[in-house]
């Protein structure tokens, strides 16, 4: 059977087509069997979690490894289904076999301890058996997003659930650096069983959803810690954007224990390091940006790599999405290497051994024979402006807000991505009048941070804060400066919000901002395709949420 008579359905990106749903190929690039595949991934992690919810935290020290390795499990699989993230069905496959061996694992271990279960004991998700593709392959088509008639029942669901996968993303990089929190994995696993629960009316999920906002919160709270615990606080740094002469590695995503690993391998080789879209932060570390082979950023955001791959040169890492799959006869074919939820058919894997370490050799030997990258753009651009570093800068940055030299910040946080509409925030952010500052996150910076902006009193008018999960720092600046002005209300505050969104981890980002009880946020390029009339009308209601128009017209309404 031809992948286009095998249905599908996601519409879980903003790409998702016509804005309503992909049901032959994925925008993305995603095949049919991939699809449904990562549905069943999905269900498989639900299935686990019907069991495992049980056992208290008392319960789970126990074992500590074989805690570790469901930890691992539950969060790894929400995130190989991230947009842009895993495309190898023989990979999915496995998983999926995998999990039915721990769901197996973690019932027998409920039983013998003698706990009752609490709910969905007899649910298909927590008996189901497949042993082969052509099964997995047809058990998927019953368990995908339309198994679930009801819109509203649906839209929340799947909202709760693309909460859960951007949350597991940011958990698997602070577990990768040695930071664990298990309430989180808890409340994963109590979360996934809801989703299947029909007891839970349209309220329940509703309450549901804003706490998953809090867990959203809490989660990056936790990567934070293990970042800045790892390589200290970010600085504002100067980025390089051009290229030097020695052969390089281009790595992108978002993991840092990946990049130190790498750094440390390839220190004394005479090869570079260059960093790509979401990794471009990595500079901002003081225990990362000491390594004089961190050459610069190479390129922009994740879409564009289908040319810039082209002129690197060198063999590219892949620690997390975004992956776009390559044209045919792709210069860069054979020289691409994936890793932790990453994978693609045919490109090579970094594995890690039971310490977690990974062995980057294949990778290093590759780039000492290739030619090395060719400059497509010169200059610098700054970041570095987390919540640490702005601290710093709190009283200039209150006496500019109280003299009048700023009047408003924008926060123009979230993703990047292929639509011309998209050019909105670029025009946005040049019609910004100068008394004006962006507070950034996210690839989205990609769409600015190279404009001339110029800045404020040696403020500059583009505060890049990091990666999409440092939109927690975002978040506590603005409690901080609620706190310094003796605000009742964080809406109080002279900063709007204009979010672009792409994929999931902008889902879980929107969720923690609500359960901080931030509103009149702006979302766009458009407004996600599976939220229900009636879910919009609720979050339109509560929260004041609201999509673009026209710069002319927003610039006017904030």
């Amino acid at each position: 059977m031809s992948d286009k008579k095998i249905p599908m359905f996601c519409f879980q990106c903003q790409e998702t087509a016509g804005n309503k749903g992909c049901s032959v190929i994925g925008v993305c690039g995603k095949k049919a069997t991939t699809s449904n595949l990562q549905d069943l991934l999905i269900y498989t992690a639900k299935g686990i979690s019907i069991y495992r919810e049980n056992l208290s935290l008392e319960d789970r020290k126990e074992n500590k490894k074989l805690n570790s390795e469901i930890d691992y499990f539950i969060t790894n699989s929400l995130f190989i289904t991230i947009t842009n993230a895993n495309f190898d069905d023989d990979a999915i496959s496995a998983q999926i076999l995998e999990g039915i061996k721990i769901r197996d694992k973690v019932k027998a271990l409920v039983e013998s301890k003698g706990i009752e279960i609490k709910r969905l004991r007899n649910h298909d998700a927590a008996t189901f058996v497949v042993n082969t593709v052509a099964e997995m392959n047809e058990k998927a088509l019953t368990v995908g997003v339309l198994s679930t008639e009801n819109e509203d029942v649906r839209s929340l669901r799947e909202l709760i659930v693309y909460g859960l996968k951007g949350m597991a993303a940011y958990y698997e990089h602070s577990v990768n650096l040695g930071y664990e929190k298990e309430e989180i994995v808890m409340f994963i696993e109590k979360a996934l069983v809801s989703t299947l629960d029909n007891s839970l009316e349209v309220g329940d999920l509703v309450a549901l959803t804003l706490e998953t906002g809090k867990f959203g919160v809490d989660v990056m709270g936790l990567l934070d810690s293990a970042n800045t615990g790892k390589f200290g606080n970010p600085e504002i740094t100067e980025v390089n954007i051009g290229v030097r002469n020695n052969p390089g590695i281009l790595i992108s995503g978002h993991d840092l224990n990946d990049i130190v690993q790498l750094l440390e391998q390839t220190e004394g080789t005479g090869v570079d390091i260059y960093t790509h879209s979401e990794m471009l932060p990595a500079h901002y570390y003081p225990e990362l940006k000491k390594y004089k082979h961190l050459a610069g950023n190479y390129g922009n955001a994740w879409w564009k790599q289908k040319e810039e791959f082209e002129t690197f040169n060198g063999p590219i890492v892949f620690t997390t999405n975004c992956i776009v799959p390559p044209k045919a006869g792709a210069s860069y074919e054979g020289k691409v290497f994936t890793t932790n939820a990453t994978g693609f058919p045919g490109w090579a894997r970094v594995k890690e051994d039971a310490n977690g370490n990974k062995d980057f050799s294949e990778v290093i030997e590759m780039a000492k024979k290739c030619a090395s990258p060719t400059e497509i753009e010169t200059g610098k651009i700054i970041g570095g402006f987390a919540h640490n570093q702005v601290f710093a800068l709190a009283d200039k940055v209150v006496d500019a807000v109280k003299s009048g030299a700023i009047r408003r910040f924008y926060v123009m946080a979230g993703c990047d991505g292929r639509m011309k509409s998209r050019d909105y925030y670029t025009e946005f952010a040049a019609s910004l009048p100068k008394d004006t500052v962006i507070l950034t996150a996210g690839c989205a910076k990609y769409k600015y941070n190279k404009l001339n902006l110029g800045d404020i009193g040696g403020i500059p008018r583009v505060l890049d804060a990091g990666q999409c999960n440092d939109s927690y720092s975002l978040a506590l600046i603005a409690l901080k400066l609620k706190e310094v002005f003796e605000l009742n209300d964080i809406n109080e505050l002279p900063i709007a919000y204009n979010i672009a969104w792409y994929e999931q981890k902008a889902v879980i980002v929107l969720l923690a901002l609500l359960h901080l009880g931030v509103k009149n946020i702006n979302i766009g390029p458009t407004i996600p395709a599976f939220l229900s009339g009636n879910v919009l009308k609720v979050l339109i209601e509560n929260f004041n949420i609201g999509t673009i128009s026209t710069v002319e017209e927003d610039l006017k309404k904030f």
